[in-house]
């Protein structure tokens, strides 16, 4: 499948990742639909003329008209509602889906899906602190990693489709890799990080903070204001690759804790000299 301006989107879960895309995919020609058990989300869409139409229940007619579904849902919603309602979905379609874990979706997904239809996994590396539709926003795609993650499974019209979509909607960055390998990256990258911020946030009694503190603590727990239905679903789901990369970090704290608590300024210093080192690599990598 290529994506044409008569392809028929619908987006189930209309949030703030799947709003987005929605306001994203109509202001570049798409006809784009929503689907989600929350009207006043479904009416928001409509009113900013992010979506041409909407449904807050399963309407199988409805639902058979679209060329290509994104599901921007949890992962259990997702798995439950592809095997009670994949009986409406049209011969042909292209499912893709915004979730990030990939090893606990893809192939569940692919597994009970029928056999005319195809699902490739998705995750765009995007978001904002606050949830829900009113904080939707096109431009958090702008420059921003875009994750396709096929298995043997797909096919490649299917792979560069899902490209494509990334595309149009505006990443700056769209990579593959295989679902294990991004649960892997994903543990580190972003949820290790969200794991420091929530214990940093935590750690401590926090009354009056703002009043002393600088831009370090700041940046450091601007993601501790988390949903936390959803990441305590996505941390327990991959809870193996998380575990290591938080033992990775705990041993490289207790190292320099270690340096500190013996006044070893050497070791602390060529720690640090390396940090600095991988930052500009990091910064190389994103300018790029």
């Amino acid at each position: 499948m290529k994506l044409e301006k008569n392809t028929k989107i619908l987006i189930v879960g209309v949030g703030l990742i799947g709003a987005s895309y929605a306001q994203a995919l109509t202001e570049k020609g798409f006809e784009v639909c929503g689907l989600d058990p929350n009207a006043e989300n479904i009416d928001y869409c409509i009113q900013n003329s992010w979506l041409a139409d909407g449904r807050s229940s399963i309407d199988g007619d409805f639902i058979s008209q679209f060329d290509l579904i994104v599901f921007a849902l949890y992962p259990h919603t997702l798995l439950e509602w592809i095997k009670e309602n994949q009986k409406y979905i049209k011969s042909g379609a292209l499912l893709t889906d915004t979730t990030g874990l990939k090893r606990c979706v893809v192939y569940d997904m692919q597994e009970v899906l029928r056999e005319d239809l195809e699902f490739i996994g998705a995750h765009p590396m995007a978001g904002r602190e606050s949830s829900g539709v009113k904080f939707a926003d096109k431009n958090i795609f702008k420059g921003a990693n875009y994750i396709v993650t096929p298995t043997p499974a797909n096919t490649q019209e299917a792979i560069e489709a899902c490209k494509q979509l990334g595309s149009i909607l505006g990443f700056g960055n769209i990579t593959t890799l295989t679902p294990e390998k991004h649960d892997q990256m994903i543990a580190f990258l972003s949820q290790l990080t969200h794991c420091i911020a929530v214990s940093l946030m935590t750690c401590r009694d926090n009354e009056n903070l703002a009043s002393f503190s600088g831009d370090s603590f700041r940046d450091l727990t601007r993601i501790a204001k988390i949903n936390e239905k959803m990441w305590s679903e996505l941390f327990t789901l991959n809870r193996d690759r998380l575990l290591e990369q938080m033992d990775l970090f705990i041993n490289q704290f207790n190292k320099l804790r270690r340096y500190i608590a013996e006044g070893d300024r050497e070791s602390m210093e060529k720690m640090m000299i390396e940090s600095t080192h991988q930052r500009k690599i990091f910064d190389l990598g994103k300018d790029a």
